[in-house]
């Protein structure tokens, strides 16, 4: 249902038939059922401000749409954030304008050998520099820090990567994905339990998943510094991991020069100036994208991704995708597609790839929507500045 023309909206379509309007960047038709319901209960929690804003890349999460976007007033919603605290990307410019295959296979070798993936960890801790400084009442934090010290640096599982990419700019980039590790999602649970626990206590009926915690709650604040804590955590895994694939480039290819680094989070809440009100704006699978500001948009690991300016679109809270979006479930993915097929095309592209067996096809291609297609949706809301090609990719 489309709004009236004094409340026109450069969304795709928008939905009107709840308390507040949902404003998508998609077609409605084309969001899952699953997805389409938890942006209907956003859109009627009594602290929910303004409109709901679905990002072109949304689908199921828990309790919340991955790519959705929900400011509120004096509330903050952990399954909102989700439980990977701060996952994000970061990007980086290398010198190198091309990159043969041997040596391209020898980084991704040496990568291997110093990032642990999926479930491992490191054998021993690593330097305490790393970590960000603790500051305040932080009790989940300090109860895992020590946990955290061999988990920084480490890639995670599920969608997470590590890809070598080829620019329109004329150079070869790096891009990581990741997050928050066993930190961020300890945090988040406790504080989701909190936040069940205080609102059963109230009386409240809460859509699954969407438990709050008021401004006037104690654990508002403690889930507010640990979710920033959490956040900084992530970015200093980034760069951990950041830092050793730069080793691994220059010990293939001495004299790399490095430049140009971004880092964007999707996955957190942070206080924001939106509509003349100051609000806490959730972004759970959703970029910031203020006017002029870098970000990154992914696809899968056989398509291209974007690096890309913010147009700070009000309507979508100064907000873009933060990558493709499934088309399909994990499980889906495993049952429906050909793994044959996926490596013949990813081979085709000349992708350095990881799928090893049909248990990894969770991550194929076939399982995330068009990229192209979510890209177009979104040309109000971003500018493309760097197309990249995927060359080679670890996944977790």
């Amino acid at each position: 249902m489309k709004q009236n023309s004094a409340e026109a909206s450069c969304a795709k379509s928008v939905i009107t038939t709840e308390a507040l309007p949902i404003k998508l960047w998609l077609e409605a038709r084309q969001l899952d059922e699953g997805a389409l319901e938890q942006a209907r209960d956003l859109a009627n929690l009594p602290y929910a401000f303004r409109h709901i804003a679905i990002m072109p890349d949304s689908h199921q999460g828990y309790g919340m749409p991955i790519g959705g976007v929900l400011a509120t007033r004096d509330a903050l919603v952990p399954n909102a954030v989700g439980v990977d605290i701060g996952c994000g990307m970061c990007s980086l410019r290398t010198s190198l304008d091309a990159i043969e295959t041997v040596d391209l296979k020898a980084i991704m070798g040496l990568i291997r050998e110093t990032v642990p993936v999926g479930a491992a960890r490191h054998e021993a801790p690593q330097d305490e520099a790393w970590m960000p400084k603790r500051e305040g009442h932080l009790p989940i934090v300090e109860s895992e820090y020590d946990r955290a010290l061999y988990q920084i640096g480490t890639l995670g599982g599920g969608n997470h990567f590590i890809e070598v990419q080829k620019g329109s700019d004329g150079h070869i980039w790096i891009m990581i994905h990741s997050g928050s590790r066993n930190l961020g999602y300890t945090v988040a649970n406790h504080y989701h339990a909190q936040a069940k626990r205080l609102n059963e206590a109230e009386g409240e009926r809460v859509p699954q998943g969407l438990a709050h915690l008021p401004a006037t709650s104690a654990d508002f604040a403690l889930y507010r510094d640990e979710m920033n804590y959490c956040i900084a955590f992530a970015l200093a895994n980034r760069r951990l991991m950041m830092e050793r694939v730069k080793q691994a480039f220059a010990e293939v290819l001495p004299g790399i020069e490095f430049s140009h680094f971004i880092n964007k989070p999707h996955n957190f809440a942070a206080e924001e100036e939106h509509f003349g009100e100051r609000v806490i704006v959730h972004r759970k699978g959703a970029t910031r994208a203020r006017a002029g500001e870098w970000g990154m948009i992914p696809g899968s690991q056989g398509t291209r991704s974007f690096l890309v300016r913010g147009k700070g679109e009000s309507d979508s809270f100064a907000s873009c995708s933060h990558g493709a979006g499934r088309v399909m479930s994990r499980a889906q993915a495993r049952r429906r597609l050909d793994f044959k097929e996926e490596v013949k095309q990813l081979k085709q592209r000349g992708v350095l790839h990881a799928l090893h067996g049909r248990k990894d096809l969770d991550e194929a291609p076939g399982s995330y929507k068009d990229i192209d297609a979510v890209m177009r949706n979104q040309t109000d809301l971003v500018e493309v500045e760097v197309v990249l090609e995927p060359l080679a990719v670890i996944k977790g």
